[in-house]
């Protein structure tokens, strides 16, 4: 598990639009990534749209989404919601894996793996600042803006 202070694990990706992202590029900004479990679910929607309304509040922190879904579902997304946002596709789970949040789940008593809601901030030297396991869609946009506010005191 990922602890605070620790090295963020560097990783490109796919987004909607199937361009590479790298979260080694992004070293003058803080990252919001947060990483759901299925594009177009209400929970998942509630999460990213609560986000994408809140991106001209948080100046340069770079918001962007992880999950197994494919790219055109990723984009479809987007599109019905104007996410405006990268939204990245990893569809092995392996940077879910590397960030912790990958695992056993439990749904009307039937057992799989899956993707458990995260978030965490990552500093512009690449470091973890803050990290949310199982939190809420609500609670995503509201924890996110609370750690900023407290950060900028």
């Amino acid at each position: 598990m990922l602890q605070l202070g620790d090295r963020a694990p560097t990783f490109t990706l796919y987004d909607q639009n199937r361009s590479k992202w790298r979260l080694a590029e992004q070293r003058n900004s803080r990252v919001a990534i947060f990483f759901y479990p299925k594009a177009n679910t209400t929970g998942c929607t509630e999460q990213a749209t609560g986000l994408r309304d809140i991106v001209p509040d948080i100046g340069r922190v770079v918001v962007v989404g992880i999950s197994a879904d494919p790219p055109e579902k990723q984009y479809a997304w987007d599109e019905k919601h104007q996410l405006g946002f990268p939204l990245l596709s990893d569809p092995d789970s392996k940077i879910a894996k590397k960030y912790g949040v990958f695992g056993p789940k439990k749904l009307y008593g039937r057992e799989y793996q899956g993707v458990t809601r995260s978030m965490f901030l990552i500093s512009p030297a690449g470091r973890v600042e803050r990290a949310w396991l199982k939190v809420s869609p609500k609670a995503t946009p509201i924890e996110l803006m609370s750690a900023l506010e407290s950060a900028d005191e």
